[in-house]
């Protein structure tokens, strides 16, 4: 008899379950838990979530709904039963604004509003860069918006702003891809961060990996620690406000929240970025009006102040040197006007650092 969760004639009166996952078990198979074999064989899942679902009823093996502590056994026909169907990974052409910088018939380089998911994910199934795309080359008998070998060879993240180039055949993929992976592009990103600095120039070198306290959060750890990936970011001073300042930053690697992570590192987060800290007042005057003054500028930018600003790389069929920019956006541009007005009113000497 299989343990199970849920009594029978109550998970059948209970809204109806869809399959996402089945396996048969090998005849091999040694006895073994069910959450730890399908935590062996979901790439994307962790056991703790697997466990959650066998609690829920939704692990079934031979039809029934077990606990995790169930060990399958070879004929064991294993699946994860959902509350809701698996959503369809297809990207369809949506009919949404691009801003084109460049175009020919290898790769095009767009700029990315604020507020746009670059890829559909999570919550963010549609209104993506990648559905925009798709529409734009509907026509283009060569371009399969769901093709791994085509599309878009790097991101930048939702509520960041800014430069993205897209390869239109898989040849050009390659060959970006590879200038990516080599570091031979040339990017830079504006970043309004707050604080001030004590050198014009500077490097951070931390590995970036997952916060343990926060999944949807990155967090910086010792170089010599094993944990998360190898991230180097050198900044420049552009601009000093006395509470804030305007940086640019050039990656040596790519790695996810990387200025994001590696400025709150330091003491630094960027202006506006509520999850790493940044919407909150970490530098100034006590009084109201600053209060009132910096809420205005947090309205004015709802996001974090990053911008995709400048991006070279080899043309994969000419072989020559293209370099873009792109302005900063209005919402940033206003934000960083409102801090130089505000410092031009303001006594140097009064600055709290």
């Amino acid at each position: 008899m299989l343990e199970t969760n849920l009594d029978i004639e109550e998970l059948e009166e209970a809204q109806p379950l869809y399959e996402h996952y089945r396996i048969v078990v090998d005849k091999g198979q040694v006895p073994l838990r069910v959450d730890k074999f399908m935590f062996e064989k979901l790439q994307h899942s962790s056991r703790n979530r697997i466990q959650k679902a066998a609690d829920a009823g939704f692990v079934h093996v031979n039809e029934h709904p077990v606990k995790s502590n169930y060990k399958v056994r070879p004929g064991d026909v294993v699946t994860l039963m959902l509350d809701r169907p698996q959503y369809d990974s297809t990207i369809e052409p949506e009919d949404i604004p691009l801003d084109i910088i460049y175009e020919d018939d290898a790769l095009m380089v767009v700029n990315k509003p604020a507020g746009m998911v670059v890829h559909p994910g999570c919550g963010n199934f549609h209104g993506t860069l990648v559905n925009a795309i798709a529409w734009h080359l509907r026509n283009n008998p060569d371009y399969d918006p769901n093709d791994p070998e085509v599309g878009l060879v790097h991101r930048i993240d939702k509520d960041t702003t800014g430069l993205l180039v897209v390869a239109k055949t898989p040849e050009a993929k390659s060959h970006l891809g590879l200038q990516f992976f080599n570091k031979t592009t040339h990017r830079s990103y504006c970043a309004l961060v707050w604080a001030n600095f004590s050198d014009d120039d500077g490097r951070i070198e931390g590995n970036i990996g997952r916060d343990p306290k926060d999944r949807l959060r990155m967090a910086v750890f010792s170089p010599d620690s094993e944990i998360g990936k190898p991230a180097v970011t050198h900044y420049h001073v552009l601009e000093r406000f006395g509470y804030v300042t305007l940086v640019q930053c050039v990656l040596e690697t790519g790695r996810t929240h990387q200025i994001r992570a590696h400025m709150r590192h330091i003491g630094h987060p960027l202006f506006g970025d509520e999850r790493y800290g940044g919407t909150e007042i970490l530098r100034g005057e006590r009084s109201s009006s600053y209060r009132a003054f910096v809420q205005n500028c947090l309205k004015l930018c709802p996001r974090q102040a990053l911008h995709a600003q400048t991006l070279g790389f080899v043309h994969p069929v000419t072989g020559q040197q293209m370099d873009f920019t792109s302005t900063l956006p209005q919402d940033m541009s206003q934000l960083v006007e409102k801090w130089r007005q505000y410092m031009k009113h303001t006594n140097n000497n009064d600055i709290q650092q």
